[in-house]
């Protein structure tokens, strides 16, 4: 448990605790264990310890630090409760590898169902590798997009000490966002509206599946879709 050291540390929890309230609400609990009230608490425990741990010399916004702290213990314990369990990371594994070796076979990209019998998985295990790729995006889109391994993504991965960016990567940067950007034109209207919704507009899956009509665990199937057709993209 952490505890706050004087009554200004107390005063900023106070002032972030909506960043918590915004934070979880854009995260789907599905049929989980945990609820929101759960995620709060659990968040609100990352807020006070990114108010015990912040560094005011470094050149890094508190609430963007919070918000990474924020986010990182609440996919921790989403992680614990089974959500992203070792077992699913290594099943996105898996998909990785029967997609890339039938890649080479075929010399194009399979379908769905080429890749469901190369694993032996039915269609509906196939959507729970994409709800484990939405869930991975809620630590780090970036990561999910080009981390070749799917492995976990790190804090440290996340929040860098250096003030500024060197040259390599600014260029990185930028050959990335050209990268998405092709990419994301690639994809259709649907897939586009529903990046829009979630990204730009920042609604909670709940409201995006009432705006498109279709189920909660749909959205985060068809948004894990999404993210590894981008990846396919931008190979």
């Amino acid at each position: 448990m952490a505890y706050l050291n004087t009554a200004a540390d107390n005063d900023m929890v106070l002032k972030h605790i909506p960043l918590v309230t915004r934070i979880v609400a854009r995260i789907d609990t599905g049929d989980g264990e945990m609820d929101k009230d759960d995620l709060f608490s659990v968040g609100v425990l990352g807020l006070i310890d990114a108010v015990k741990k912040f560094d005011a010399g470094k050149s890094v916004p508190f609430e963007a630090y919070a918000t990474v702290r924020i986010k990182g213990s609440i996919i921790d314990e989403m992680r614990k409760s089974g959500r992203v369990s070792r077992d699913r990371i290594v099943r996105l594994n898996q998909y990785y590898s029967a997609k890339e070796k039938l890649e080479q076979q075929l010399m194009r990209s399979p379908d769905e169902h080429m890749i469901c019998a190369e694993m032996g998985i039915s269609e509906k295990e196939l959507s729970r590798i994409h709800e484990t790729v939405h869930y991975l995006s809620k630590v780090s889109f970036e990561a999910t997009l080009f981390q070749k391994d799917g492995g976990e993504t790190q804090l440290a991965d996340l929040l860098k000490d250096e003030s500024t960016d060197s040259p390599e990567e600014e260029y990185i940067k930028k050959e990335r966002k050209k990268l998405l950007g092709s990419a994301i034109e690639k994809l259709s209207e649907r897939e586009q509206a529903i990046l829009s919704l979630y990204y730009v507009e920042e609604l909670t899956l709940k409201e995006i599946a009432y705006a498109m009509d279709i189920s909660i665990p749909r959205v985060s199937q068809i948004h894990g879709k999404i993210l590894l057709k981008l990846r396919e993209y931008m190979v």
